[in-house]
């Protein structure tokens, strides 16, 4: 029962201890690295921001944004490197071209694409809406 529950205790310890707090070398390296994790997606979380994932996979990646800067790349050049690794879905925004047309217009066209059916819908309806033909019999209701 002993040796259980130290394995245990082991196990959890060792857990926390591969998320520790990052250091950086000064306050112009961490704004960097916070602006820039800010803009890349957790390739596993999917709606959350490197930043703000907490799954193991984006402390990996954080820790190796962070060396990637200290070997002196530029944020594109380390924006480059996860997209050739993860493609672009690695990017929150990614670079309007032919193949991210949809992601990016998309919406636009589902509204505009909205907006000519109702108006559509609503032209038939008046167009078949019986016209008012009352006789006028001089009484005002």
């Amino acid at each position: 029962m002993r040796t259980w529950l130290l394995s245990l205790l082991l196990v959890l310890s060792s857990g926390v201890a591969a998320f520790e707090p990052i250091e950086f070398r000064d306050a112009a390296e961490e704004a960097r690295f916070r602006d820039l994790s800010a803009e890349l997606r957790c390739v596993m979380c999917q709606n959350q921001s490197l930043a703000d994932s907490n799954a193991e996979i984006a402390h990996d990646l954080r820790l190796q944004v962070l060396e990637l800067m200290r070997e002196g790349k530029t944020d594109d050049q380390i924006k480059d490197y996860l997209v050739a690794r993860y493609s672009e879905f690695v990017l929150y925004n990614p670079p309007v071209r032919p193949a991210t047309w949809l992601l990016w217009f998309g919406p636009a066209l589902l509204l505009v694409g909205g907006g000519v059916v109702v108006v559509v819908v609503v032209r038939r309806r008046s167009a078949k809406a019986p016209a008012n033909t009352s006789p006028d019999d001089g009484q005002e209701w």
